[in-house]
């Protein structure tokens, strides 16, 4: 018999909060007969499979490569958590006006992982020579992100973006409607 995400546990019949998206993120990670056979890369897009989907909780396993991006986003009323598996990647979590008014940047490698907030944005890029995987845990399921965008008054313009499009960097021109 095929092994099955639904033998990974996790609380059942609710959302799922940030701690407890990460400890599954974590366990998954530790489970490659349940992923492994669907990493492939591509080097014009970051390649997505939906690894399991219900009421609360959809899984997502993602490949990158160089250059790939997603640019700054929410992930609308939806908690989640990454695990890097191979490679890296880098999190960088908006801050205006924080401390040096910069963002907060962390880099991830195979083995770590985190979570963030609905109420996060951020953006996630490809580091390193080495192509990169990762899982990514949402509750409740994804269904909109936004993807930001400084407009050229200098205004953070937010657009609403489905979850089967890949989220890249926008322009402040190829952001106008």
């Amino acid at each position: 018999m095929r092994p099955s995400l639904a033998s990974v546990p996790r609380p059942r019949e609710r959302d799922l909060t940030g701690p407890e998206l990460q400890a599954f993120v974590t366990e998954l990670s530790h489970r490659p007969e349940l992923w492994i056979g669907r990493v492939h890369h591509d080097h014009t897009q970051r390649v997505y499979e939906e690894l399991l989907s219900d009421d609360h909780l959809t899984a997502w396993l993602i490949c990158w490569m160089d250059d790939h991006d997603t640019g700054f986003h929410d992930h609308d009323i939806s908690a989640g958590a990454v695990a890097v598996v191979g490679g890296g990647v880098r999190e960088e979590r908006l801050a205006i006006g924080g401390p040096g008014g910069r963002a907060v940047i962390r880099r991830f490698g195979v083995g770590e992982s985190f979570y963030f907030s609905a109420a996060d944005i951020h953006r996630v890029s490809h580091t390193g020579r080495d192509p990169a995987v990762t899982l990514h845990v949402y509750s409740p399921p994804l269904s909109r992100m936004g993807a930001y965008v400084v407009g050229e008054d200098g205004v953070l313009e937010r657009h609403s973006v489905a979850p089967d499009q890949e989220l890249r960097p926008l322009s402040a021109s190829a952001a106008v409607p």
